[in-house]
């Protein structure tokens, strides 16, 4: 098992009323796109890596339980890598997923 499958299960159901969302297995996890701009990915220790607004990470991230994602040793302002314990309930798991859905939405298409 590559990443989380059941933190990929509760992804999906919070998507599955949006409209153009794809899965594509990537960085050892499974990343999911709207209208093919990832918003997402599940990875395998089961935190997820979101992808926001850059202006929104300072006031997010704790350290603890969020943080910048990482990509070859630098921090990239606009994911985070956002732990299962800030996961916990579904509706916890929708916020997260609504700032990165209404990121994407700005995003021009693909």
């Amino acid at each position: 098992m590559a990443y989380d499958e059941e933190l990929a299960g509760r992804i999906r159901a919070a998507l599955s009323f949006t409209d153009g969302v794809t899965e594509k297995r990537m960085f050892g996890g499974l990343g999911f796109m709207v209208h093919g701009h990832m918003v997402a990915a599940a990875s395998r220790n089961g935190a997820m890596m979101l992808r926001l607004d850059p202006a929104q990470g300072p006031g997010l991230v704790n350290g603890a339980t969020v943080r910048y994602f990482r990509m070859n040793g630098r921090e990239l302002g606009g994911w985070l890598h956002v732990e299962q314990a800030a996961l916990g309930e579904e509706s916890a798991l929708r916020a997260w997923l609504d700032r990165g859905l209404a990121y994407v939405a700005t995003l021009p298409p693909k």
